[in-house]
Order: C-alpha cells, then sequence, then structure tokens
C-alpha cells in the first residue's frame, strides 16, 4: 500500500534500516557541500575579482558565525529530516502555514534541482577539458551534461543502498587531492612573491584604502553565497545518523550530538578551503582565464593541478572531480525524494504515486534536462538560481531560530538569529537584484507547486482521508447494541451546536419525522468536531457519549464528510452490519457550499459523503446507505 502521509521517503526513510557514524553521513552531505571547491573558486574570481580571497573572508565568517549556529538550532529542534521547513510548519499553522511551506519547497526544489544540473555541467566541463579528452567532445557540453543526469536517474531508479559508502570514498579521495593541489599551489606562491606584490598592487590600485577593501567586500560578497550550500541537507540526513544509547524518538540526544559535530566538522573543513583557494587562484591564475571559454572557467583547482602537477594528476583531480560533481547530484535527489513526499501526499496535494521513488525520480530527471537546456548547460549562468535557493531556505532557517528562542524565552539568543536573519536576508535580496534568474526558476517552480497541488487536492477530495479509524470502549459498545439486537446501526448526523437536552430532542424528532425512523428503532448521532481543514491524512478517533440520555459518537477531523464516510465503513467492517445515516439538506448555493467543503471541510455534507462512501466502496450491496431530507 502507498503511504500517503509521506513516512518512507526513499533513501531518507523517516526510520533508517541502516544508520552510520556522523563523520560517514557527514560524506554523503560533502558531496554537495565539498563539491562546490570545482567551480566556487572560478566563479568567486568572477564575481569579486581581485577581492575574491577578502569576499572569501566575509563568507567564512557568515558562514561560521551565522549558519552554523542556525542549523545546530535547526538539528535541536527538527531531527527527523524535515529540516527548517518543518520548524516554520509548526508555527504557521492552517492554510497560510501550509501555502508557506509549499512556496519553501518550491525554493528546496530550485536548490536541489540547480544541485543537480549545475554539478552535471560542471562535471562536463572537466571532462571537455581535460588534456586526454578528444577534440570533438567540444561543443558537446549540453550532451554530456544530459548524459550524467540520466545516469544519475538511473541509478535511483535501480536503488540506493550503498550511497554513504560510496560518498567516503568520493569525499576522502576529493578532499585528499584538494590538499595536495592547494600544497603545491602554495609552495609557488611562496616561492614567487612577485606574485603576491602583482595581486596586491592591483587591488589597492583599484580599491585605494582598507576601508574600500572591506566595503567592497561586504557588497560583493553575496555573489559566492554557492559556497554555503549544504546546510539544508545536513539537518535532513539527520535520520542516516547513530542514536546513543538512552536515545528515545522524542529526544534522539545523541543523534542531535552526531549533527552538530557533523555540520561543525563540515563547516569548519570547508571555510579553510575556501580561503586557501580562493587565495591560490586569485594570485596564480590571470582574470582573463576565468572568463567564460577561458581555461579556468568553472575548473580553476583543475587548472592549477593541470599546470602545476602534470596532465596525468591533472586528470587524476579531473576525474574525482568529475565523479564527486555527478554524485553531488545524488545528494540532491535524495533531498528531493525526502522532502516532496514528506510534504505534499500528506497534504492532499499530489498524486498518490509521488510517495514512490520511481515515478519520482523519472519526474525530476525530465525537469533536470529542461533546465539544462534552457541554460544551454552553463555553470555560470546556473549560479544565480542555486544561490537564490540556498539563501532563502538559510533565511527560513535563520527566522525559525530566532522565533523559537523567543519562545523558549532565550533572550540572546533570539537577538542573535535575528541579527542572522537580516545579513541572510539582505545577502538574499542583493543576489536577487543582481541575478533574477535564481527567483524567476523558484517561482517557475513554487507556480507549478501550486498547481499541481490545488489540481491534486480537489480530485483527491472524495477520497477516504482517514489512515486508522478507532473506537474507544463506549463507542464500539454503542454500535455493536445495535448491530446486535436490531441487525441494523442507524446514525443521524449532528452539527454540534447548542448543547442542550432540547436541540438533541428537537433534532431526534425532525429526523424521524422527515426520514421515516420508525419511533422504536434506536438511533446514534454522529457529531464531527472540525479541526486544520489545510491537513489531508489523519487518524481518527471516536468517542462514544452519552449526553441527555442520547447516544452520541464525537469525532475530531479536518473534513466531514470523508470523516463520516471513514466511520461508517468501520462499523460495517466491526459489526458485519451496513450502517445507514440521515442527513438534512445543506442550506445554500451549491457551489459555494463545495468552496467551503474545499476550504473548510465543511459545506455539502450530505452529497459529498454519498460520493467519498461511493468511490470507496465499488460494491453497492456493502455501501453504508445515505439519507438526505
Amino acid at each position: 500500500m502507498t503511504d500517503i502521509r509521506g513516512t518512507h521517503q526513499g533513501p531518507h526513510a523517516e526510520v533508517a534500516e541502516k544508520t552510520h557514524s556522523w563523520w560517514q553521513v557527514m560524506s554523503l552531505t560533502g558531496v554537495d557541500y565539498f563539491s562546490t571547491l570545482g567551480y566556487q573558486p572560478a566563479i568567486a574570481a568572477i564575481a569579486a575579482g581581485v577581492l575574491s580571497p577578502f569576499a572569501t573572508i566575509v563568507l567564512i565568517v557568515l558562514t561560521v558565525g551565522g549558519a552554523l549556529p542556525v542549523y545546530r538550532k535547526v538539528a535541536g529542534e527538527s531531527f527527523k529530516g524535515s529540516g527548517s521547513i518543518a520548524m516554520l510548519e509548526r508555527l504557521l499553522p492552517f492554510w497560510w502555514g501550509k501555502l508557506f511551506v509549499l512556496a519553501l519547497l518550491g525554493f528546496a526544489a530550485t536548490d536541489f534541482m540547480i544541485t543537480i544540473t549545475l554539478s552535471a555541467a560542471d562535471a562536463s566541463a572537466h571532462l571537455i577539458e581535460n588534456s586526454y579528452s578528444p577534440g570533438w567532445f567540444h561543443g558537446l557540453q549540453v550532451p554530456i551534461t544530459l548524459l550524467f543526469i540520466a545516469l544519475l536517474g538511473v541509478v535511483f531508479l535501480r536503488g540506493f543502498r550503498e550511497a554513504i559508502g560510496i560518498a567516503v570514498v568520493l569525499v576522502g579521495a576529493y578532499l585528499l587531492l584538494n590538499v595536495v593541489v592547494l600544497g603545491v599551489a602554495a609552495a609557488h606562491v611562496v616561492g614567487q612573491p612577485i606574485q603576491i606584490t602583482d595581486w596586491w598592487s592591483a587591488l589597492t590600485t583599484q580599491h585605494g584604502s582598507w576601508l574600500g577593501i572591506v566595503g567592497v567586500s561586504l557588497i560583493v560578497f553575496p555573489k559566492l553565497a554557492l559556497g554555503l550550500s549544504g546546510f539544508e541537507t545536513g539537518v535532513a540526513l539527520m535520520p542516516q545518523i547513530d542514536e546513543a544509547p538512552g536515545d528515545t524518538p522524542d529526544n534522539p540526544v545523541g543523534r542531535i550530538r552526531g549533527t552538530r559535530r557533523l555540520l561543525t566538522t563540515a563547516a569548519l573543513i570547508m571555510s579553510v578551503l575556501l580561503l586557501t583557494s580562493s587565495l591560490a587562484t586569485t594570485i596564480l591564475i590571470p582574470q582573463a582565464d576565468f572568463q567564460a571559454g577561458g581555461p579556468a572557467n568553472g575548473r580553476a583547482l583543475a587548472y592549477l593541478a593541470h599546470a602545476y602537477l602534470g596532465g596525468v594528476f591533472g586528470s587524476v583531480y579531473d576525474l574525482s572531480t568529475i565523479c564527486i560533481l555527478w554524485f553531488a547530484g545524488a545528494s540532491a535527489m535524495a533531498g528531493l525524494l525526502n522532502l516532496v513526499p514528506r510534504y505534499l501526499p500528506r497534504y492532499g496535494m499530489a498524486p498518490q504515486w509521488a510517495s514512490a521513488v520511481r515515478p519520482l525520480v523519472l519526474v525530476f530527471t525530465a525537469i533536470a534536462f529542461l533546465i539544462t537546456w534552457i541554460f544551454d548547460a552553463n555553470v555560470d549562468a546556473q549560479g544565480g538560481a542555486y544561490a537564490t535557493g540556498v539563501l532563502v531556505l538559510i533565511t527560513s532557517a535563520a527566522v525559525a531560530a530566532a522565533i523559537s528562542a523567543h519562545r523558549h524565552r532565550q533572550k540572546a539568543a533570539m537577538v542573535a538569529f535575528w541579527i542572522i536573519a537580516a545579513v541572510f536576508l539582505y545577502t538574499t535580496v542583493v543576489n536577487v537584484i543582481e541575478r533574477p534568474d535564481g527567483v524567476r526558476i523558484a517561482l517557475l517552480f513554487i507556480l507549478g507547486i501550486l498547481v499541481i497541488s490545488a489540481i491534486s487536492r480537489a480530485r483527491r477530495s472524495f477520497q477516504l482521508r482517514a489512515m486508522s479509524v478507532r473506537f474507544d470502549d463506549a463507542a464500539l459498545a454503542f454500535v455493536s447494541e445495535d448491530a446486535d439486537s436490531r441487525d441494523t446501526v442507524r446514525l443521524v448526523a449532528h452539527e454540534p451546536d447548542v448543547d442542550t437536552e432540547r436541540e438533541y430532542r428537537d433534532k431526534a424528532h425532525d429526523e424521524r419525522r422527515f426520514s421515516h425512523i420508525p419511533a422504536g428503532e434506536p438511533i446514534i448521532f454522529l457529531e464531527v468536531l472540525t479541526t486544520d481543514a489545510s491537513d489531508f491524512a489523519e487518524d481518527l478517533v471516536v468517542h462514544g457519549v452519552t449526553k441527555y440520555g442520547y447516544r452520541v459518537l464525537q469525532v475530531a477531523s479536518n473534513a466531514v464528510p470523508n470523516a463520516i464516510a471513514s466511520v461508517m465503513l468501520e462499523i460495517r467492517d466491526q459489526t458485519g452490519v451496513v450502517p445507514n445515516i440521515y442527513f438534512e439538506w445543506t442550506e445554500g448555493n451549491p457551489i459555494s457550499n463545495m468552496a467551503k467543503f474545499l476550504l473548510t471541510g465543511t459545506g455539502e455534507i450530505a452529497t459529498i459523503t454519498r460520493e467519498v462512501v461511493r468511490e470507496a466502496e465499488p460494491d453497492a450491496k456493502r455501501r453504508p446507505d445515505v439519507h438526505v431530507s
């Protein structure tokens, strides 16, 4: 059976079959986070020029002093793999909360989808520019990128069980090769101080004073925001981390501690690599080589590997880079397969097949093909879209952390998180203004999600929503008594209103009169107490109570007719007797009542109950009877 609540999401199930040490899971996060070294130095050089190292320092400060504490907070409060989006979902209930979550999912989809396409495009660039690659590879950037994406899709169609083991090998080899390249580059810089002098001269000529250098660095650092990727993936992978003895589902202290170690270690490693790579590439590579078509465009560290360590080592470095960039797409695909089934099916805003892995893989692969074609597999062109997705998610996480700190009366933390949120908001706005492609892509994803969600929600509104129906002892005694003694169960739908004896007496009298219920036949009132209508899947608990001598079944639900249908079908299954239910016609325009049902779960109750029952039970003889008067 398909789980429409999305509690099992492919490679990142809510309950992982096998968990791992935090440092191993860090490798799976790292194929996304660390792989940005494949293109980040070149993008930084284009964006900030000779200021790249100073802009990178600003980025590092924001990483260690901003993003890291925010996501350490998220790890402590959203430890089931839902990330910061789940925190905001809890803070913003009802339809506004759902719409906000859908918008954030649009930006998350932008982040993860562009990770797939950008990483594949850069992998193809490394392959094409390798000195041992055939010359006819040039001009085939798009087909090669599409091939990488297709191979990624095939991996997920076949299964993704060994992801962490592969990631450990790839990340370990890639980091080791980068240390070698950066070590050799540092030796060349130290051995030829004239290059440092030339860089510093160009820097001071362009920007004059330290005040100018710092000021311009603060202005241009948003263009380097790609170096912030990986935090959301880190908390999304929490279910894969080993628990400690004594951990409970509601308080996995060991898992939270492991995740915080993962985030901190990854951030510190990346900070060192970002700074050293920025210094090495800015000083050693001419600015002209970073431009489109240049040998260092999208592959600055590979350029240094070939230049200073020869073609063989450079090719090994290229191969390592190609593998980790391709596998970064795997991490992003896993993130998508984690997020989409966790939210949309549970909201009733996706077809039921959206909970299955393989159909989603095909959909995401097709979208990645389209994005690659639109951007012509250009790494620089996709950088803005990638940064937008990353920054919006981090900003929303900072806001969630600030609100959480406020609720826990942590004033100092609250002020710090609001400051961090303001900085990230500024960074996001600057990035959107300078590179609007990112927000355009995100808006297309959001629009697509909203349209699909609205259509799916409307189509699925006539389904049974209850994952389970449970009767307490009193409720079960009511229905069993009538089924055993009368061989029938008669329910009267009653909208809870004024809780008086007269209310129930008049309702019983009217239904017996207009629905022709015999005077001696017992009836049971069925009352549905409405909850958050924006929810979809639910577990129903039916309580039996006695009011003024009348037997009443009470159940809380987000949709009245769907709950009534579920209760009646459960009565049939429990007692073997097909029940009857009696309604009054709903007053008002049928169209407005239908709209009311879609938005609030009430409205045209009798008609919709009949339709839900009809769809759920194709056999008319086993179908509960609906009477309206």
